[in-house]
């Protein structure tokens, strides 16, 4: 009955609000929020909303509906709602470092994560890419791969936050080996998918259209997805992106590959926005995370939906029971 830690973000935006809807469910485990405790208290009290914080012990069950495990991280600065403040950058970092320690050490099952602001903490002069690179780089492992998903659609990404015109000399032989075998052990282990089928978009456009439009299918990407093939992976040959993405195509596939963000995203975004979800494959723990930034014009209204939050924490409990 090991927890799943929940990271509440950004404090000056929605994390806190959609980590309190948290109170409303009845799980097999602890869900544990690290947050400021004050801030959740004065966040709930915004919103009108009645829970008891229940600072979390080792208790083995999950708390009761109204209450919410938390573990205290205290704020640098009082946090003024939807205002961000550098000198809170640490205290953010902070909750992705216990919570990476603790599933490293084994005292969680995972974290499931609440959006981060990575430009406020790059002004406080702390250099973040993102969860992604941070979890990445605490468990000391050479490649990660970021996936996104709905309930019927899977995207993994071979190059993740990358300038457009840095994408192609990004694309080698070395970085798609190391993203497919993740994703195929993944879609494995993680999503007990015995025989994955999965899809690879091309780098250009009709997928360079035999060399016309550019040479990377030919001489990096189709070779390299050959040699999967013949392993007996179910794998295509690189398709062209804006056909792939189509009912008839995706009726029968696991997970589409993508070569870049902006290629796979948008797709997949359209489909399901505010209920995707995005899941770091490759780690040796589970991470999973909503699909939305901070929206700081919302914090402390009411209006942000936390289902994104309610889909990462549900699949993070699944893959955990798995």
């Amino acid at each position: 009955m090991r927890p799943l830690y929940v990271t509440s973000g950004e404090p000056a935006g929605i994390g806190p609000d959609i980590c309190l809807t948290l109170a409303d469910r009845i799980d097999e485990r602890p869900i544990v929020v690290l947050a400021d405790q004050n801030l959740l208290e004065q966040r709930a009290q915004l919103l009108q909303l009645s829970i008891q914080f229940i600072e979390y012990k080792g208790q083995q069950t999950s708390s009761k509906k109204g209450q919410l495990y938390i573990e205290h991280v205290p704020l640098n600065q009082d946090t003024v709602t939807g205002e961000l403040n550098s000198h809170n950058a640490a205290y953010v970092l902070e909750q992705l470092r216990r919570s990476a320690e603790y599933a490293m050490t084994g005292q969680s099952v995972g974290v499931a994560t609440a959006p981060v602001q990575k430009s406020i903490i790059n002004e406080a002069g702390i250099h973040f890419s993102g969860h992604t690179e941070f979890y990445q780089e605490y468990a000391n492992v050479a490649r990660v791969v970021m996936m996104l998903a709905t309930k019927t659609l899977r995207v993994a990404l071979a190059t993740t936050h990358l300038p457009l015109r840095d994408v192609a000399d990004a694309i080698t032989v070395e970085r798609l080996h190391q993203v497919i075998d993740i994703l195929i052990h993944d879609l494995k282990s993680k999503f007990k998918i015995e025989h994955p089928h999965i899809l690879v978009c091309g780098l250009n456009p009709h997928a360079g259209e035999d060399g016309y439009l550019g040479m990377e299918e030919i001489e990096v990407i189709n070779p390299v997805l050959e040699t999967y093939r013949e392993q007996g992976i179910n794998m295509s040959l690189s398709l062209p992106a804006d056909t792939l993405f189509t009912p008839e195509n995706l009726k029968d596939a696991d997970a589409v590959l993508a070569m870049y963000h902006d290629q796979g995203l948008p797709v997949l975004k359209s489909q399901g926005f505010g209920e995707a979800i995005n899941i770091t494959l490759g780690l040796p723990f589970i991470r999973t995370s909503v699909d939305h930034g901070t929206a700081l014009s919302l914090a402390g209204t009411g209006l942000a939906k936390s289902s994104s939050l309610q889909v990462a924490v549900d699949l993070a409990l699944d893959l955990a029971r798995q």
